[in-house]
């Protein structure tokens, strides 16, 4: 059967990408939440740094991805520090604002869990893959059983190698991505698999968004399974 055979919710933490905030992407997820409804509590925190609304800013992104109408948006660090701007392909030695970015999370745990699990979008996916390795190289700040990373990458700024050394990363990571993502290459996202131990794969063909049609519910539920109560 593919349906749940426990009631219980799994809580999972979500975290939102670079212009979005807890409501867009409380709002872009929709889908997903309809998909998943009666099965997992959704919960979404925002970023803590405010993000230029110019259009000018999204560097190396296709604007037709990105909302035009966002309102207050965020982002959890940036690789421009003079401009406070982010491009995930922007190679960079220094970045501004993701301790307390991780500071955030960490807050949201102690304030909002506890958590089954995390969920991040696009530069939020970034931030999921760093408190994983947080989570097994030295914190007992997050306890997540499981991982899901839409669209995600592993960081090019110099000051976050730390995140990417030693053993592969065993907590079980669910990694989506489109193949036709203008934003994020699907290519990137690949890179990051190798941090991990095992991932579980979910290609759509589409772009930067998060799936959530009838043909992924499968997946998405057999990987929720297991964390069942």
């Amino acid at each position: 059967m593919s349906a749940f055979t426990v009631a219980a919710p799994l809580r999972v933490l979500c975290v939102h990408g670079y212009r979005q905030n807890s409501d867009s992407f409380r709002d872009k997820t929709g889908a997903l939440r309809k998909l998943l409804k009666k099965h997992v509590e959704w919960v979404y925190i925002n970023a803590p740094h405010s993000v230029s609304q110019r259009m000018d800013v999204l560097q190396g992104q296709e604007q037709k991805e990105v909302a035009k109408d966002e309102e207050d948006p965020r982002g959890w660090w940036f690789s421009d520090v003079q401009a406070r701007s982010f491009d995930a392909g922007q190679v960079c030695e220094a970045s501004l604002g993701l301790e307390e970015s991780l500071e955030a999370v960490k807050k949201a745990v102690r304030e909002l869990g506890p958590f089954d699990g995390i969920l991040g979008f696009s530069q939020g996916a970034a931030l999921v893959a760093m408190v994983c390795a947080l989570q097994e190289q030295v914190s007992t700040d997050f306890k997540f059983q499981f991982a899901i990373l839409v669209a995600g990458f592993q960081s090019v700024c110099a000051q976050h190698e730390r995140f990417y050394t030693g053993t592969a990363l065993t907590i079980p990571s669910l990694h989506v991505f489109g193949q036709k993502d203008g934003v994020i290459p699907d290519r990137l996202s690949r890179e990051l698999l190798s941090r991990f131990e095992n991932p579980q794969v979910l290609t759509h063909p589409g772009g930067h968004f998060v799936p959530a049609a009838s043909a992924h519910r499968q997946t998405y539920q057999e990987f929720l399974r297991r964390f069942q109560c």
